[in-house]
């Protein structure tokens, strides 16, 4: 008996392939949450791969920011969004400050020496090379089309006692509004 004989044999919906539905939620997506603990892991590096960060460790011992961007060297990162903390009056106030992106540990210390070649900010520069970090706080975003892969949203966290306290997040994944630092800090 021929294939198409045998399909013929079946009822209609065994004999089509079974399409998967999509749900349509009206609700946005849930992202990180004031009151939430930092991630506890150890995924993000420092200058090095070997160099693991636990930032749940780092603000445990203070209050500070954590400032996300979507990729080390881009346009509004580089120009825009990094700059305004770096160049703010009260940055030497606000704590620790660790900027992080999906990217490698030589990348993010590269770009951190081009932003502040002096190291005076005491800003840290982070690497998250899987996005887990991103993705535990549901930063995340697919920005195959501009960065060719998953990448954090851009985002400024203010944290205290280990928890977020405010969270500035760009509604539209990578603009640069909410998260300026004349808005957080």
């Amino acid at each position: 008996m021929s294939v198409r004989a045998s399909l013929r044999r079946l009822p209609l919906a065994a004999a089509r392939p079974a399409i998967p539905r999509r749900s349509f939620h009206a609700t946005p997506r849930a992202f990180v949450k004031v009151g939430q603990e930092i991630p506890d892991l150890e995924v993000l590096v420092e200058g090095s791969p070997g160099n693991k960060v636990n930032l749940a460790d780092e603000f445990r011992s203070g209050d500070g920011y954590i400032v996300g961007v979507p990729g080390a060297f881009s346009g509004t990162c580089s120009a825009q969004h990094v700059p305004s903390y770096i160049n703010h009056p009260k940055l030497k106030d606000a704590g620790k400050v660790f900027v992080v992106s999906v990217n490698d540990a030589f990348v993010m210390k590269a770009w951190g020496e081009q932003l502040d070649p002096a190291q005076d900010t005491q800003i840290r520069f982070l690497g998250d090379p899987a996005a887990d970090f991103t993705k535990a706080l549901d930063l995340h975003w697919d920005a195959t089309a501009p960065f060719g892969n998953i990448r954090g949203k851009r985002y400024a966290l203010k944290i205290v006692d280990g928890k977020v306290k405010e969270a500035h997040v760009e509604p539209d994944n990578a603009g640069f509004n909410v998260s300026d630092a004349n808005k957080v800090l």
